[in-house]
Protein backbone atom coordinates (compact mmCIF):
# COMPACT_ATOMS: atom_id res chain seq x y z
CA UNK A 1 0.00 0.00 0.00
CA UNK A 2 1.55 3.39 -0.86
CA UNK A 3 1.23 5.89 2.05
CA UNK A 4 0.29 9.38 1.08
CA UNK A 5 0.68 12.42 3.34
CA UNK A 6 -1.95 15.16 2.17
CA UNK A 7 -2.58 18.68 3.56
CA UNK A 8 -5.92 19.84 4.84
CA UNK A 9 -7.22 22.74 3.76
CA UNK A 10 -7.60 24.90 0.49
CA UNK A 11 -4.27 23.66 -0.80
CA UNK A 12 -5.31 19.78 -0.39
CA UNK A 13 -8.61 20.79 -1.48
CA UNK A 14 -6.61 21.57 -4.85
CA UNK A 15 -4.52 18.04 -4.34
CA UNK A 16 -7.52 15.53 -4.34
CA UNK A 17 -8.84 17.01 -7.45
CA UNK A 18 -5.30 16.17 -9.48
CA UNK A 19 -4.49 12.35 -8.13
CA UNK A 20 -8.46 12.06 -8.71
CA UNK A 21 -7.64 12.96 -12.39
CA UNK A 22 -4.48 10.75 -12.55
CA UNK A 23 -6.79 8.12 -11.61
CA UNK A 24 -5.90 7.82 -8.14
CA UNK A 25 -9.18 7.71 -5.82
CA UNK A 26 -10.10 10.69 -3.35
CA UNK A 27 -13.55 10.30 -3.30
CA UNK A 28 -13.37 9.12 0.34
CA UNK A 29 -12.29 12.90 0.76
CA UNK A 30 -15.29 14.77 -0.28
CA UNK A 31 -17.12 13.09 2.46
CA UNK A 32 -17.80 14.05 5.95
CA UNK A 33 -15.55 11.21 7.41
CA UNK A 34 -13.66 12.85 10.17
CA UNK A 35 -10.82 9.93 10.37
CA UNK A 36 -7.45 11.02 9.94
CA UNK A 37 -6.32 7.59 7.84
CA UNK A 38 -8.19 6.71 4.76
CA UNK A 39 -8.28 4.27 2.00
CA UNK A 40 -9.30 3.84 -1.41
CA UNK A 41 -11.84 1.39 -2.20
CA UNK A 42 -9.06 -0.67 -3.74
CA UNK A 43 -6.85 -0.73 -0.97
CA UNK A 44 -4.12 0.19 -2.93
CA UNK A 45 -3.59 3.83 -1.43
CA UNK A 46 -3.45 5.01 2.34
CA UNK A 47 -4.27 8.87 2.40
CA UNK A 48 -2.89 10.81 5.49
CA UNK A 49 -5.35 13.56 6.26
CA UNK A 50 -1.99 16.57 8.41
CA UNK A 51 -1.87 19.77 8.73
CA UNK A 52 0.30 21.38 5.76
CA UNK A 53 3.17 22.11 7.88
CA UNK A 54 4.05 18.90 8.85
CA UNK A 55 3.72 16.91 5.75
CA UNK A 56 7.33 17.05 5.03
CA UNK A 57 7.67 15.07 8.49
CA UNK A 58 5.89 12.63 8.01
CA UNK A 59 7.65 11.56 4.80
CA UNK A 60 11.09 12.29 6.13
CA UNK A 61 10.46 9.83 8.89
CA UNK A 62 8.62 7.08 6.69
CA UNK A 63 4.95 7.63 8.00
CA UNK A 64 4.30 8.37 4.42
CA UNK A 65 5.70 7.52 1.56
CA UNK A 66 5.15 10.22 -0.33
CA UNK A 67 3.63 13.72 0.06
CA UNK A 68 2.22 17.14 -1.16
CA UNK A 69 3.74 20.33 0.33
CA UNK A 70 4.80 24.06 -0.52
CA UNK A 71 8.34 24.80 -1.13
CA UNK A 72 8.37 27.60 1.80
CA UNK A 73 7.45 24.65 4.17
CA UNK A 74 10.62 22.58 2.70
CA UNK A 75 12.77 25.54 2.85
CA UNK A 76 12.10 26.42 6.01
CA UNK A 77 12.12 22.68 7.51
CA UNK A 78 15.02 21.44 5.76
CA UNK A 79 13.65 18.02 5.73
CA UNK A 80 15.77 15.56 3.98
CA UNK A 81 13.26 14.57 1.71
CA UNK A 82 13.65 13.49 -2.07
CA UNK A 83 11.36 16.52 -4.29
CA UNK A 84 10.19 14.97 -7.19
CA UNK A 85 7.76 17.31 -9.08
CA UNK A 86 6.21 20.98 -9.28
CA UNK A 87 3.02 20.56 -9.25
CA UNK A 88 2.57 24.10 -10.51
CA UNK A 89 -0.33 24.82 -8.11
CA UNK A 90 -0.07 27.24 -4.89
CA UNK A 91 1.30 29.17 -6.48
CA UNK A 92 2.99 32.61 -4.65
CA UNK A 93 5.68 34.53 -3.44
CA UNK A 94 7.95 34.55 -0.30
CA UNK A 95 8.97 38.68 0.28
CA UNK A 96 9.67 41.31 2.10
CA UNK A 97 7.12 43.49 2.65
CA UNK A 98 7.00 47.03 4.67
CA UNK A 99 4.97 50.30 5.38
CA UNK A 100 4.40 52.37 2.11
CA UNK A 101 7.67 54.51 1.93
CA UNK A 102 9.39 52.37 4.32
CA UNK A 103 13.05 53.65 4.24
CA UNK A 104 15.59 51.09 5.87
CA UNK A 105 18.66 52.74 7.98
CA UNK A 106 21.53 50.89 6.96
CA UNK A 107 23.65 51.89 10.27
CA UNK A 108 21.17 49.54 12.75
CA UNK A 109 20.27 46.00 12.66
CA UNK A 110 16.48 45.41 10.46
CA UNK A 111 13.95 44.29 12.82
CA UNK A 112 12.19 41.51 10.83
CA UNK A 113 8.69 39.74 11.96
CA UNK A 114 8.04 36.43 10.15
CA UNK A 115 6.44 33.01 10.63
CA UNK A 116 9.45 31.94 8.68
CA UNK A 117 12.84 32.38 10.48
CA UNK A 118 15.53 29.86 8.86
CA UNK A 119 14.39 31.52 5.17
CA UNK A 120 14.98 34.75 6.47
CA UNK A 121 18.02 34.15 8.07
CA UNK A 122 19.22 32.58 4.70
CA UNK A 123 17.87 35.56 2.84
CA UNK A 124 19.66 38.16 4.71
CA UNK A 125 22.95 36.62 5.03
CA UNK A 126 23.27 36.46 1.17
CA UNK A 127 23.08 40.11 1.58
CA UNK A 128 25.60 40.29 4.81
CA UNK A 129 22.66 42.66 6.38
CA UNK A 130 22.69 42.56 10.36
CA UNK A 131 18.74 41.35 11.13
CA UNK A 132 17.06 40.66 14.55
CA UNK A 133 14.09 38.27 13.88
CA UNK A 134 10.73 38.60 15.55
CA UNK A 135 9.12 35.01 15.07
CA UNK A 136 5.21 35.30 15.02
CA UNK A 137 2.42 32.86 14.22
CA UNK A 138 -0.40 35.04 12.98
CA UNK A 139 -0.92 38.60 12.11
CA UNK A 140 1.84 39.12 10.71
CA UNK A 141 1.14 42.55 8.90
CA UNK A 142 0.26 44.18 12.22
CA UNK A 143 3.83 43.83 13.62
CA UNK A 144 5.19 46.69 11.37
CA UNK A 145 2.10 48.94 11.95
CA UNK A 146 2.58 49.02 15.52
CA UNK A 147 6.28 49.47 15.47
CA UNK A 148 6.98 46.11 16.37
CA UNK A 149 9.19 45.50 13.29
CA UNK A 150 11.06 47.36 10.66
CA UNK A 151 9.59 44.76 8.14
CA UNK A 152 7.80 41.82 7.23
CA UNK A 153 8.95 38.24 5.54
CA UNK A 154 5.71 36.23 4.44
CA UNK A 155 3.84 34.43 1.87
CA UNK A 156 2.02 36.86 -0.65
CA UNK A 157 -0.71 35.44 -3.24
CA UNK A 158 -2.78 38.44 -3.99
CA UNK A 159 -0.97 41.31 -1.90
CA UNK A 160 -4.36 42.27 -0.99
CA UNK A 161 -3.82 41.88 2.75
CA UNK A 162 -1.20 44.19 2.53
CA UNK A 163 -2.57 46.91 0.03
CA UNK A 164 -5.42 46.93 2.98
CA UNK A 165 -2.52 48.11 5.79
CA UNK A 166 -0.55 50.44 4.00
CA UNK A 167 2.51 47.79 3.43
CA UNK A 168 3.53 47.04 0.05
CA UNK A 169 6.23 44.64 -0.93
CA UNK A 170 9.94 45.92 -1.55
CA UNK A 171 11.83 42.86 -2.08
CA UNK A 172 10.83 38.81 -3.83
CA UNK A 173 12.86 36.17 -2.09
CA UNK A 174 11.45 33.16 -4.30
CA UNK A 175 8.47 31.92 -5.55
CA UNK A 176 6.60 29.39 -3.74
CA UNK A 177 4.15 26.63 -5.12
CA UNK A 178 3.31 22.73 -4.34
CA UNK A 179 5.70 20.15 -4.20
CA UNK A 180 5.42 16.39 -4.23
CA UNK A 181 8.55 14.75 -2.43
CA UNK A 182 9.21 11.69 -0.96
CA UNK A 183 10.54 9.66 1.90
CA UNK A 184 14.33 8.32 0.23
CA UNK A 185 13.82 4.50 1.44
CA UNK A 186 10.41 4.38 -0.28
CA UNK A 187 11.83 5.55 -3.60
CA UNK A 188 14.40 2.50 -3.13
CA UNK A 189 11.88 0.08 -2.05
CA UNK A 190 8.35 1.20 -3.44
CA UNK A 191 9.53 2.76 -6.34
CA UNK A 192 7.05 0.61 -8.17
CA UNK A 193 4.18 2.25 -6.16
CA UNK A 194 5.71 5.76 -6.45
CA UNK A 195 6.37 5.95 -9.86
CA UNK A 196 3.41 5.35 -11.58
CA UNK A 197 1.74 8.12 -9.29
CA UNK A 198 5.07 10.63 -10.15
CA UNK A 199 4.51 9.11 -14.36
CA UNK A 200 0.66 10.42 -13.84
CA UNK A 201 1.04 13.74 -11.97
CA UNK A 202 4.13 14.78 -14.53
CA UNK A 203 1.46 13.73 -17.34
CA UNK A 204 -0.87 16.20 -16.12
CA UNK A 205 1.51 18.63 -15.53
CA UNK A 206 2.84 18.46 -18.92
CA UNK A 207 -1.14 18.62 -20.34
CA UNK A 208 -1.26 22.11 -18.03
CA UNK A 209 1.89 23.44 -20.09
CA UNK A 210 0.16 22.79 -23.27
CA UNK A 211 -3.38 24.50 -22.44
Amino acid sequence: MLNIALPKGRLGDKVYKLFSACGYDCSVMETDDRRLVLSDEGGKVQYLLVKPSDVAIYVEHGAADVGVVGKDVLLEGGNDVYELLDLGFGVCRMCVAAPVGFRADLSAPLRVATKYPAITKRYYAGKSREIEIIKLNGSIELAPILGLSDVIVDIVETGTTLKQNNLEVIETILPISARLIANKAAMRFKASNVNPLLAALQAKATEGEKA
